[in-house]
């Protein structure tokens, strides 16, 4: 037998013994680089080699795109039917939720994670209708591309120049059970993609002009990469006992009413947290000259959006009135034994107010004392 179809049948014994392990549904995610690398084939592959074992396995809701490969394995797998709704006078297709819950399937292929659901449908998105299959106590297997993960939506859209509406939350994939990464090479994509296995080839110009460039491609690898390691590294840490105990990693993450930066802050900080699987907060020190009555409407609400989109990202959001800007960092450090300050570079608000009263080295002496880094983000 080849090496990678053992390695296939060892990765649907593993996951066969997780959902065998728990009432409640277990999620394995195949993630890759972008459209095209393989994700919906390989989820076609596992559910035939489950149905083999025995599984009671369905498709929930499947896109093949038409690639002839991807649709032929359609064959022999029990598909439950999308469900049709009329929308602003269109008839579109949903998934059928309901039924899937009504069916409860051992397990369930779900595609597209990412996709915003029809108004009107129970959730919002098609991970939120996961999460209630999960719960339901079906396991799900499913698929997403790296771009879609909110907390590196301006870094991609900085790699690919393309705004990326449809997101993720990073706790979908620190809640699954097991992340595969499919992955190709820049050419073997490119290749895929000018054979016409990925779009029509009508479109097959224009998407080598745009997105299927190799030194876009190149990044959105590493980013999938990394994010497949940093599952591997969390799943160590919760898994394998350590002999030595660490200090554990906790990050603070300090924001001002200077929106655009705030929110790189919050994002990057993000990043950080999931990599040590530590938990995080978000601190805002209001100052008097930021008080309800004298800030400007529209800074009030970005700080607004700022803080929802942290707790979206799993941040604890403290908001807190003193004029004591360094003072009230460091009391919340040393009480939430923080190691990890994290803030803007120096032109945000809440440095000029540290600027300001000359506490700069008093803020860099108690954390010298505490043993709590400072991380400058940009």
């Amino acid at each position: 037998m080849p090496e990678e179809e053992e390695h296939k049948d060892e990765s649907v014994k593993s996951f066969l013994e997780l959902v065998k392990k728990s009432r409640k549904g277990k999620l394995k995610v195949y993630i890759g680089m972008s459209a095209g690398v393989g994700k919906t084939y390989r989820m076609l592959q596992e559910a035939h080699a489950l149905l083999k074992n025995g599984i009671d396995i369905q498709i929930g809701y499947i896109e093949t795109h038409n690639r002839t490969e991807t649709h032929a394995l359609l064959d022999g797998v029990p598909l439950i039917a999308r469900r049709t709704t009329f929308y602003k006078g269109k008839e579109l297709e949903e998934m059928d939720l309901q039924t899937i819950l009504n069916r409860h399937p051992e397990v369930v292929i779900v595609d597209e994670l990412a996709h915003t659901n029809i108004e009107g449908s129970k959730n919002g998105k098609r991970w939120q209708d996961v999460f209630d299959i999960l719960e339901a106590g079906i396991s799900v297997i499913t698929a997403v591309n790296i771009q879609h993960l909110e907390s590196l939506n301006e870094e991609v859209e900085d790699i690919t120049g393309i705004s990326i509406t449809e997101r993720i939350p990073d706790k979908i994939l620190q809640s699954a059970d097991e992340i595969v990464n499919i992955d190709l090479t820049a050419d073997e994509l490119i290749d895929r993609l000018r054979d016409g296995k990925i779009y029509d080839k009508s479109k097959v110009t224009t998407a080598l002009q745009n997105f299927f460039r190799n030194d876009k491609i190149l990044q959105l690898r590493e980013l999938a990469l990394k994010e497949v390691a940093h599952h591997l590294e969390r799943k160590i840490d919760v898994e394998v006992p350590k002999q030595i105990k660490l200090r554990p990693e906790r990050f603070l993450a300090c924001i001002s009413t200077n929106a655009d930066t705030a929110k790189i802050v919050i994002r990057k900080t993000a990043r950080l947290a999931s990599y040590y699987r530590s938990p995080w907060i978000v601190l805002y020190v209001q100052t008097e000259r930021e008080s309800g009555d004298r800030i400007k409407l529209d800074k009030q609400r970005f700080l607004i959006n700022n803080l929802k989109l942290a707790t979206e990202l799993g941040a604890e959001v403290l908001r807190l009135k003193s004029d004591q800007v360094t003072q009230t960092i460091m009391k919340v450090a040393v009480e939430r034994e923080v190691t990890t300050i994290c803030m803007g570079k120096p032109h945000l608000n809440l440095f000029q107010v540290i600027l300001k009263t000359n506490s700069f080295n008093q803020l860099l002496k108690s954390l010298a004392a505490t043993e709590t880094d400072l991380v400058i983000l940009s």
